[in-house]
């Protein structure tokens, strides 16, 4: 039995007035970044699907009305939670590096010199990887579903919306009119995710706010997926037109490789947690939280790590336990901002694909190790570009959403492009683009993420679920999306709800810190050491930060965008009925609603 849930009174008022009321219901709800998407999950689920079946049919929406945030063309996680057996259930849906895509070849392609580190640039081929999303939303209703709905029930809101049109929402007509030209660029059949316009150049425009756009290619992949399950996609007239564009612009992706995974399937994993019980959290919820990531090559590591840190820090005296009118003070965020810059630090070295490389994940989250890593902490001063440590010594764009149902069953999804509209290479007739995954790849040799055939590379896509470590009932499926924001809009949520006592829509809607963690050098230090502080955070704290050291940029307006676009569903019991309470970041298009 769950807690107190809100036990300070009107705690959504702390510092910030919030923006949207909680929702909630009994029977389940469905939140994603976009309307239209979160209708078909609930669609699906009161014709007896579950939340399983809910997420796949949310995540064909969303590639349909929000197309430069997701696809088919990409890659998907998801952790599930089973109501029956109080279990979290981890699915990795990332696709691979082609067979012939050597680091010899790909370094000859992009002209790099010997010693020139480089990388993949995120509109090159060569940054295309094998999709891995339809597999996974085929699995992820084979291994979870509930049985009573089919492929067809599940992917027909979103063929329709493909087919008859839907009105285009505000942030996705941006992404697309950010993207028009390089859509064009990127392939001869840019025009197929564009709207017809006769007066603009080249026939076609991205679509502005309000307008229908229609997109009968996809709906036509769509169908094939229905009805033929993975040969639709990695066999057959997809699987060609993929390989063709890909080869027409020089790149190495084979018929083979697209059969190679439709073969493997999405594989099962253990996903990885960390207790927490630090400031005071272990008393109000009877023996503390425990966060569910799912492990690498996926980068939720760094949320687990992050926050082990901050719970030895307060261990060893670095830092004292926060009360109310410390959410956003200059010491909680220097801990925080310190916490990530040391677990990125790791990461960045240490995550890539476990089926080819070995990485120490339990070593990485082991109280000995986050304890020596925690030492690193100045409470007065920024540390310097740490660099990764070595547990051996002790042995962009993308859409989260998450479902609920009846059953009490819930799962966190998330699904992504990567970079906006990916690569922007859309192989004809069908109506989405490709993935551009693969630039993260490290070209240097000898580096733990280093290009091979058939690896996944380090992926930022991460979905996050709490349970209480009491008796492993369900807390919460969330997760925020936004590239490296993503594991730090993770641990800025969970404290915000379990330390600060915020109700889930405050708890996403109060103002964010995002560190600058982009791609790494050869050496594994961050090259980016700017912190991003949200428009809402008092400017004396800004200050403050600026004096020990930290080089800060204020954001607000449309650049509060990199601060992510988050969804929580929360569960909870009133006398002895289950009760889901869920939220929807105002940063996004999206809705919350129940069914």
């Amino acid at each position: 039995m769950s807690p107190n849930v809100y036990p300070h009174p009107d705690p959504q008022f702390l510092h910030f007035p919030s923006r949207r009321s909680v929702v909630h219901s009994t029977k389940g709800i469905v939140s994603s970044t976009q309307p239209l998407a979160t209708a078909a999950g609930l669609e699906v689920l009161r014709k007896g699907g579950n939340a399983a079946d809910a997420a796949v049919a949310v995540a064909a929406a969303i590639n349909v009305t929000e197309p430069g945030s997701t696809g088919i063309g990409g890659d998907m996680f998801c952790l599930f939670y089973d109501a029956k057996t109080k279990k979290v259930h981890a699915m990795n849906g990332s696709g691979r590096s082609g067979r012939n895509a050597t680091l010899e070849r790909i370094r000859k392609d992009l002209n790099l010199a010997d010693g020139e580190h480089g990388q993949i640039p995120m509109h090159s081929v060569h940054a295309a990887t094998v999709p891995g999303a339809a597999a996974g939303w085929v699995d992820c209703m084979e291994r979870f579903g509930s049985k009573k709905v089919s492929l067809e029930d599940v992917l027909a809101p979103a063929i329709e919306l493909a087919e008859k049109g839907f009105p285009v929402s505000e942030l996705s007509a941006a992404f697309w009119a950010a993207s028009e030209a390089d859509i064009k660029r990127a392939s001869p059949n840019g025009a197929e995710m564009l709207k017809k316009d006769a007066s603009a150049k080249d026939g076609c425009r991205a679509p502005k706010a309000g307008e229908i756009m229609k997109n009968p290619t996809i709906a036509h992949t769509f169908r094939l997926l229905a009805k033929h399950g993975k040969k639709g996609f990695y066999e057959g007239e997809v699987a060609e037109q993929l390989v063709k564009v890909v080869s027409d612009l020089g790149g190495h992706l084979t018929l083979d490789d697209l059969k190679h995974h439709a073969e493997t399937g999405s594989e099962p994993v253990d996903a990885i947690s960390l207790k927490y019980t630090g400031q005071g959290v272990g008393e109000s919820t009877d023996g503390g939280i425990e966060l569910w990531e799912h492990p690498p090559n996926g980068q939720g590591i760094v949320a687990l790590m992050a926050l082990g840190i901050l719970q030895e820090l307060e261990k060893q005296g670095k830092i004292s336990q926060w009360g109310y009118d410390d959410h956003n003070s200059t010491a909680h965020l220097h801990a925080i901002i310190e916490a990530l810059r040391i677990a990125f630090a790791d990461a960045h070295w240490f995550v890539t694909d476990p089926n080819v490389v070995k990485v120490p994940s339990a070593e990485l989250i082991s109280q000995e190790y986050l304890a020596e890593r925690a030492k690193l902490f100045r409470p007065k001063k920024a540390i310097s570009a740490p660099v990764h440590g070595s547990p051996a010594h002790l042995q962009s764009d993308t859409v989260y959403f998450c479902c609920s149902d009846s059953q009490g069953n819930a799962i966190s999804f998330i699904n992504s492009n990567y970079g906006g509209f990916g690569t922007g290479i859309i192989p004809r007739g069908c109506g989405f683009t490709l993935q551009n995954r693969g630039a993260n790849f490290s070209l240097a040799k000898g580096h733990p993420n280093v290009l091979e055939p058939r690896k996944r590379p380090y992926h930022t896509i991460i979905p996050g679920l709490i349970t209480y470590a009491k008796d492993q009932g369900l807390h919460s499926v969330y997760g925020v999306m936004g590239g490296f924001m993503q594991p730090q809009g993770h641990v800025q949520v969970l404290l915000n709800q379990e330390v600060f006592k915020l109700n889930p829509q405050a708890a996403l809607d109060a103002p964010r810190i995002c560190i600058g963690a982009g791609m790494p050098s050869a050496d594994g230090r961050m090259t980016d050491a700017t912190i991003n502080i949200e428009e809402g955070i008092d400017p004396q704290v800004v200050k403050e930060l600026k004096d020990m050291g930290h080089n800060v940029q204020q954001l607000g307006g449309y650049g509060r965008g990199l601060f992510g676009r988050g969804q929580i569903i929360r569960q909870h019991f009133d006398a002895g009925v289950m009760v889901w309470s869920g939220g929807s970041d105002m940063r996004g298009d999206g809705a919350a609603a129940p069914l």
